[in-house]
């Protein structure tokens, strides 16, 4: 059964740092693509950032230069540092794993078959 909690969301100002992480259970993760969603209200979600079982990275436009995304497979982890956090950053982000043969990079939410419950980041102007 596989299971990802999340943790690091907080109420910061905007300019500021958050690190997000994402605990990962109950399956090989070495052999699962692992990527971070986000979804503000009345929005629909988004593909924010993703690492391939073989480290490949994908960052979408409209975090590039500011998140970054990272993978622990000794620890069954996955983290996203953002950084320059602004008021649009807002959401609800949520830990996403994709099959091997699935189309991971594209950052779409049907390529991702488990999911976390998510964690709350909130900017502040």
């Amino acid at each position: 059964q596989v299971q990802l909690v999340e943790s690091g969301g907080d109420t910061v100002q905007s300019g500021g740092s958050l690190r997000l992480s994402c605990a990962a259970s109950g399956y090989d993760y070495n052999y699962y693509h692992m990527a971070w969603f986000r979804q503000a209200p009345e929005k629909e979600r988004e593909g924010v950032a993703g690492v391939g079982r073989d480290g490949i990275i994908k960052i979408a436009d409209s975090v590039q230069g500011r998140f970054t995304v990272s993978r622990d497979n000794a620890k069954k982890m996955l983290h996203l540092q953002m950084n320059n956090l602004k008021p649009e950053d807002t959401a609800m982000y949520y830990c996403a794993a994709a099959p091997y043969y699935a189309s991971w990079s594209s950052l779409l939410e049907r390529a991702y078959t488990w999911w976390g419950q998510g964690t709350q980041v909130s900017i502040s102007s």
